[in-house]
Order: structure tokens, then C-alpha cells, then sequence
């Protein structure tokens, strides 16, 4: 995947020192006690690290101030162990840049009633330390998720990491740099936004290059190169030759292979993680790029057709999200209304995302009706089964607004042996005509990004950290 740095999380555990230094050391034998724990379930992708009790304003000021000067962290989980005099939290939690959630659990499971005292219920105040701590993020207006339960419950410690992977995904938002190849399709407005709006609120760098910017890296990429990265794809996908010799069929490939190396090589020297393309803008190339997309969408690059930087930046961001686990670029293409089988087929010209394929992917070589140009290779598959999100971004002038649909993706079961494109079908929620009409009727894009590992919750925290409007149909 194209890389993120190495990412952790701070452990902070809300007291005081009204119970005295042997309360303290309790609460901090039991805060050791779940981070270990914690880190070795499996469950969480990125470390969790234990910091300094929380017993004062200056203690607390002081850790989120290392929190947003520290690149590798990517965020801050609370306990309240104790009850936590709130007012001790302001400044340090207006300070905090970065997500925080709140823990809302207790080291105990269950009440020792046999043995309960004062002393165990001072110890053990969670409960009231969890209002006073909610109090104050309520107040501040502060964006901070909330976990409630026992902290060694799989299903708890799953809601934590699926926030550790948002909250590392809105710390590469302000990293992500998408390169336009060309401008927008002509014509369209769902693909145009505001570019300077898009880096104040989300932190996207977006550029424009001319095409013969690439050209010129295309063209210095060697025979030996292209050669080396033809074998890699003999190894990986089925051949299929169709009607072409198989010395014309190859030439179209390499031409792809030609692209994918000088893309790459593009991208990384500017350190862009995301980029567009658009089949209006091809002076000076052979083929519209397809499989070079596709291979580089593979590897966790972000991508959108048609210039279509927004949904190219969400793509990247989503990706990692997910960890570049089916989730990629998509379009709504044609309708199945049959009754009781009403579906969304989606695909694009040539750039599906492989990440998304049920089967093993062929190599193809077809006319393209657009863009004038030779006929280009691409990867031809079906797309997975599965509970899914669908989300697109558009820009109405005033703001922008994210479209989020639940779907079910199915695998299709009638071969399409005249569609030289990979496919992808699903079922919108709640009902096929309800969740298609309440997407026109909020401006939903044709253009979107797919994954079948996020859920609606993890795109919502998302648009809460940075104050992006969003709509929910399902």
C-alpha cells in the first residue's frame, strides 16, 4: 500500500489525588494492566501507550501538547478510572488537534458486593467520572467518540480499533496530494469543487500537471523495465488474447506497463498518494491508462476518472481507513429493474478497482468508444459479495456534502462475455427505489468510493472531525 508512517495511540487515565498515592499507584497498576491486555488481543491495528496519570491541569496540558507535536501519534483514548474534576481538562482538551475517544468502561466487570466498601467505590468511580469528563467534551463541543462497555469484550475493543483506523485516516487526510493529469470532463458538474475550501477543511493538496508532463516520464521509462513488469503480470492475471495476435495484444499491454512504471515513478517523486486522469487529455499518449490505474489503485493510490480530484482524495482517504481492503473507485453504470432483483451494476471505462474482485482478474485488450486513441489494455474480473458503504462527495457552492448509502454487494451469477470491464453489483438500503431517490434528491455523484470493510459509523466520525455536512440514507 502506498505508505503511512508507523502510527500509535496515547493511553490517558483520568484521577486525582484526593485518594492519596496508594489510590494512584492502584489506578496506575490497572491502566498497565488493560494496555497490555489491550495490545496483545489481536483486535487493535495500531499500539496503544500508556501515559502519565491525568491528575492535574498542568499533567493533562502538558500530554496533549506532545500529542500534536508528536507526528506519531494519532490520537488519545481516556478512562476515567476515578472521578476526574473536569475543569482540570479545559485547557488541555481545547489545546488536543488530534481525534480523541472516550472510554467509557471500568477495570472491574462485575460489583464485588461480598466485599464492596467506600474505599473500593472511590477507587472504582467510573461511572461518575465518565459524566464529568462527557460534561466537559459536551461543552467544549469537542468531536470525541464514545466506546461504552467492559473493556475485554471483543465487540468493545472492535469499536476501538475501528476508530484508531479513522482517527489514522484524518491524520493522513492533511497528507493527501492528489495530481491532476488534465482538467475535469468538460461539461460535467458533479466533478468541480473548490480546491482551496477542500485543503482549509480537509487538508487535500490538489495540482494540476499537463498531460505531457507524464508523456515526459513515459517516455524515459526502459524496454527491460516494461519487459520485467510484463512478467509480473503473466504471473498474477489470466491472459486473454480475444481476437488479437498475440504480438499486437502484448504491444497494447507494455504500452500500459510503460504507464504504470512512469506514473508511479511521477506520484512518488511529488509524494502523491492520489491522482486523476481524464480521456479528454491524452495529447501525446497512446492509450488512456487502465490497467496502469487499476495496478496503482492496488497499491493504495487514490483515484477518480475524468479529473475527478475530490472523489480521488476520498478514495485515498478511504483506503487507508480500510487498510486498502476492498474499498476502491466506482461508478453507477446501468439499472437492473427486474422484479425482486433490483440492482446498481457499477464499473467505469477501464478503471475498477482490483482490490474489489471475487475472481482472478484476466488481461484484456479492447476498443475504447472514447478518447480516440489506441485500444488499451484492463483488468477484467467480478466484483465481491458483501455488507458494504457507498459515499460521495459533492460541492454546493456554500459547502460541501457527503452521500453515504449502505449496500449489499452480490456476486453477479449471468456471464457478460461481451463487457470488456470489470463489474460490480449491489443493492441499495433501504429499498432500491427509496435509496435511489433519496440520493438524487441530495445530490449524490455518479462518482463514488465503495468499501466493503468501513462502516457508515467510521464515515460519520469522520465528517464530525472535520465538519463535513452529511447525509445517511439506509
Amino acid at each position: 500500500m502506498s505508505t503511512v508512517s508507523a502510527k500509535q495511540f496515547w493511553f490517558v487515565v483520568g484521577s486525582q489525588h484526593l485518594y492519596g498515592e496508594e489510590a494512584l499507584g492502584e489506578v496506575k497498576a490497572h491502566a498497565q494492566e488493560m494496555t497490555d491486555a489491550l495490545n496483545n488481543s489481536g483486535v487493535l491495528p495500531y499500539p496503544l501507550v500508556l501515559q502519565d496519570l491525568a491528575v492535574s491541569a498542568d499533567k493533562i496540558t502538558s500530554i496533549m501538547k506532545e500529542v500534536n507535536y508528536r507526528d506519531e501519534v494519532a490520537g488519545v483514548i481516556t478512562w476515567m478510572h476515578t472521578f476526574s474534576p473536569a475543569k482540570m481538562w479545559i485547557r488541555g482538551t481545547k489545546l488536543l488537534q488530534k481525534p480523541l475517544l472516550h472510554l467509557a468502561t471500568q477495570y472491574n466487570e462485575s460489583i464485588p458486593w461480598a466485599t464492596l466498601d467506600m474505599d473500593f467505590m472511590n477507587l472504582n468511580q467510573a461511572a461518575h467520572g465518565d459524566r464529568e469528563y462527557g460534561f466537559i467534551n459536551a461543552r467544549l463541543k469537542k468531536q470525541n467518540k464514545v466506546v461504552v462497555g467492559y473493556w475485554e469484550r471483543t465487540e468493545v475493543q472492535k469499536q476501538i480499533a475501528e476508530w484508531m483506523d479513522v482517527a489514522v485516516a484524518y491524520n493522513e487526510s492533511f497528507n493527501i496530494k492528489v495530481a491532476r493529469f488534465g482538467d475535469n470532463m468538460r461539461n460535467v458538474g458533479v466533478t468541480e469543487g473548490d480546491k482551496v475550501e477542500a485543503q482549509i477543511q480537509f487538508g487535500w493538496t490538489v495540482d494540476y500537471f499537463g498531460i505531457g508532463d507524464l508523456v515526459a516520464y513515459v517516455n524515459e521509462v526502459k524496454e527491460e523495465e516494461i519487459d520485467a513488469l510484463f512478467a509480473e503480470y503473466a504471473e498474477q492475471y489470466d491472459f486473454d488474447y480475444g481476437s488479437y495476435s498475440k504480438e499486437a495484444w502484448e504491444a497494447s499491454v507494455k504500452v500500459q506497463a510503460s504507464y504504470e512504471i512512469a506514473l508511479k515513478r511521477f506520484l512518488d517523486a511529488g509524494n502523491y498518494n492520489a491522482f486523476t486522469s481524464n480521456f479528454e487529455d491524452l495529447h501525446g499518449m497512446k492509450q488512456l491508462p487502465g490497467l496502469a490505474v487499476q495496478r496503482l489503485m492496488a497499491q493504495g493510490y487514490g483515484f477518480a476518472g475524468e479529473g475527478d480530484w475530490k472523489t480521488a482524495a476520498l478514495d485515498r482517504l478511504m483506503k487507508v481507513m480500510s487498510h486498502n481492503l476492498n474499498t476502491g473507485f466506482m461508478e453507477d453504470y446501468t439499472y437492473e429493474m427486474a422484479a425482486g432483483q433490483e440492482a446498481i451494476l457499477q464499473s467505469h471505462m477501464l478503471e475498477v478497482d482490483p482490490s474489489l474482485a471475487s475472481n482472478k482478474p484476466k488481461v484484456l485488450v479492447s476498443p475504447l468508444g472514447i478518447g480516440d486513441r489506441e485500444d488499451p489494455a484492463r483488468l477484467v474480473f467480478d466484483g465481491k459479495a458483501g455488507e458494504g458503504v457507498v459515499v460521495s462527495m459533492a460541492d454546493f457552492g456554500t459547502h460541501y456534502k457527503l452521500l453515504i448509502n449502505e449496500v449489499t454487494a452480490f456476486e453477479p451469477t449471468v456471464p457478460a462475455p461481451n463487457l470488456p470491464v470489470a463489474r460490480v453489483l449491489w443493492q441499495v438500503k433501504p429499498n432500491f427505489q427509496d435509496g435511489i431517490k433519496a440520493w438524487i434528491e441530495n445530490g449524490g455523484g455518479h462518482h463514488t468510493v465503495v468499501s466493503l470493510n468501513l462502516t457508515t459509523d467510521q464515515i460519520v466520525t469522520y465528517a464530525k472531525l472535520v465538519g463535513l455536512d452529511y447525509v445517511i440514507i439506509k
